[in-house]
């Protein structure tokens, strides 16, 4: 778990994680410069549970947290967890029995639960029916390169060995880890999701995802392009100096408009859902920018939500 400026939630994230059964684990977190009391509250948690190991960096991104943590991992498969997540009862031993019990399997994730900042259910993720089953979802003949995969970053188990078999986390890739990732381990073996909500996400109006969209999908579809060179048997090295190009800019802050997609996207989740407190998170969005059409007419459209 990488963690940076996450006193208000990382201890539920450890409670989740030290919380499970029937399995043997060390939680390794990597506290990424943290500014705040999380620093703090992680040396509580270490204190009170000898589980807990802590390793400290300047503020360097998650990608370098990820690789810190992996690297000082020791156990046979790696887990992830974000900070503010929580893993539900009997995530970790329910994805180790399917690795355990199937030495192709070599990553698996499960379904995700997507909360807003009020604890507000919005959807689950569940992916391909399928993928129920181990699955090859590398598929060249469609344009995303991939059919399926997690539903959530942090809903992740794979192979300790698979991954640094793979060649680990990319610091190149600041924003899409993840995918460059699965791209990797999917060339080495199969995929698979259990069909249970193991995972709960946390969603917030100022995320990583929504004021990074753009760089995001760029790495994506640079991380597409590497899967297909390295299996090709070609070199991906234009491509590794493409992505490290790719970073947020210094200082940056969201426009108005961007905060308040973020907002209207929490606010028509909660809308579909026939849930009333929809019209707080479209207010929201349209205070950040009142030209937002969408916004109004979906709130006027909550008004008869009883």
């Amino acid at each position: 778990m990488g963690v940076y400026n996450a006193e208000a939630t990382v201890r539920r994230s450890v409670d989740s994680v030290l919380a499970q059964k029937d399995i043997d684990l060390e939680l390794v977190v990597v506290d990424d410069g943290s500014t705040d009391a999380t620093s703090r509250i992680l040396d509580e948690c270490a204190a009170a549970d000898s589980r807990v190991r802590i390793i400290r960096q300047p503020n360097r991104g998650l990608t370098r947290a990820l690789i810190a943590g992996c690297d000082a991992a020791t156990g046979e498969f790696i887990a992830r967890q974000d900070a503010g997540d929580e893993s539900l009862p009997g995530r970790f031993s329910a994805q180790a029995e399917a690795l355990a019990a199937n030495s192709s399997l070599v990553f698996v994730s499960c379904w995700s639960e997507y909360r807003g900042p009020g604890g507000e259910y919005l959807y689950t993720l569940t992916g391909p029916p399928e993928q129920d089953q181990p699955s090859v979802i590398l598929r060249d003949e469609i344009p995303r390169g991939v059919a399926g995969g997690p539903t959530h970053h942090a809903s992740v188990m794979f192979r300790a060995d698979a991954y640094r078999g793979a060649g680990g986390y990319r610091s190149e890739f600041y924003f899409a880890q993840d995918w460059d990732l699965w791209f990797r381990l999917a060339a080495l073996g199969s995929f698979r999701i259990l069909l249970h909500v193991y995972y709960l996400v946390a969603m917030e109006a100022h995320g990583i995802s929504g004021l990074n969209r753009s760089r995001q999908m760029r790495l994506f579809d640079l991380a597409r392009q590497s899967s297909r060179l390295r299996r090709a048997g070609e070199g991906d090295a234009p491509i590794l100096a493409q992505a490290s190009q790719i970073r947020p800019i210094s200082g940056q802050r969201a426009s108005r408009y961007v905060e308040a997609a973020s907002f209207y996207f929490i606010g028509e989740c909660l809308r579909r859902n026939r849930d009333r407190r929809c019209r707080k998170y479209l207010r929201q969005a349209i205070g950040r920018f009142p030209l937002h059409v969408k916004a109004w007419i979906r709130l006027l459209q909550a008004a008869v939500l009883r």
